[in-house]
Formats: structure tokens, C-alpha cells, sequence
């Protein structure tokens, strides 16, 4: 009977860590800009506009194209950078051309073109 109930605690534990990790990844899905932004055919990068930095969590969200490597539609969306000194050269409403990728489970700017 004990087995049974820490088997029903760590199921409960995961699944309650997937669905907090997936709300935070994928803030504002619901602002897709289909047509908008345009994801380009090489090596998965994509263009986007900043919508918000976060510089003291080191976020940033971004409307952007499809993102092919990651199978993603365009959407509006938080992602961290690779390179804190990245987001000093963000703006709000600025352009960016990016490749995100899953670093440590959590999407990534790891290639960045202001």
C-alpha cells in the first residue's frame, strides 16, 4: 500500500513540474502573427520582433516565424539567450533574425543578428 501511494505522489509531482514548466515556455502562444513573420529555410533561423526584455530574469519575449528546427509556428513566445550581453541590444519593437534551440529543457536564442 505505501508503494502505491509514492507512486501516485511522484506521478502527481511530474506531471504538476510538466504543466508549470509548460505554461512558463510558451507564454502569450496565443498571439500568433501568422503571415506576419516569415521563418527563412536556412539552418532554422527565423525573423522576429521583440515585444518585451526581461533583463534581470535574462528573457525575452519575441513574435516570431516558424521555427522549422523545432517544428514550431510562428507565435509570440519566451525564450532565454545564450549571451546575457545579447539582451543589451534588444529593444522593444526592434527586429531581430535569431535560431532558438532547447538548451537544459528550456528554448534558447543561441544564434542572434540584430
Amino acid at each position: 500500500m505505501n508503494h502505491v501511494r509514492k507512486m501516485i505522489i511522484s506521478t502527481f509531482v511530474g506531471l504538476s513540474f510538466f504543466a508549470a514548466f509548460s505554461a512558463t515556455a510558451h507564454e502569450s502562444h496565443g498571439n500568433h502573427q501568422a503571415g506576419a513573420l516569415q521563418s527563412t529555410a536556412d539552418g532554422g533561423w527565423a525573423d522576429g520582433i521583440v515585444k518585451k526584455v526581461d533583463k534581470a530574469a535574462g528573457k525575452v519575449t519575441v513574435a516570431h516565424g516558424p521555427l522549422s528546427n523545432l517544428n514550431m509556428p510562428a507565435m509570440t513566445m519566451v525564450f532565454r539567450v545564450k549571451d546575457a550581453a545579447w539582451i543589451d541590444r534588444m529593444q522593444t519593437g526592434g527586429k531581430i533574425r535569431f535560431v532558438a534551440e532547447v538548451v537544459n529543457g528550456t528554448y534558447t536564442i543561441v544564434q542572434l543578428e540584430p
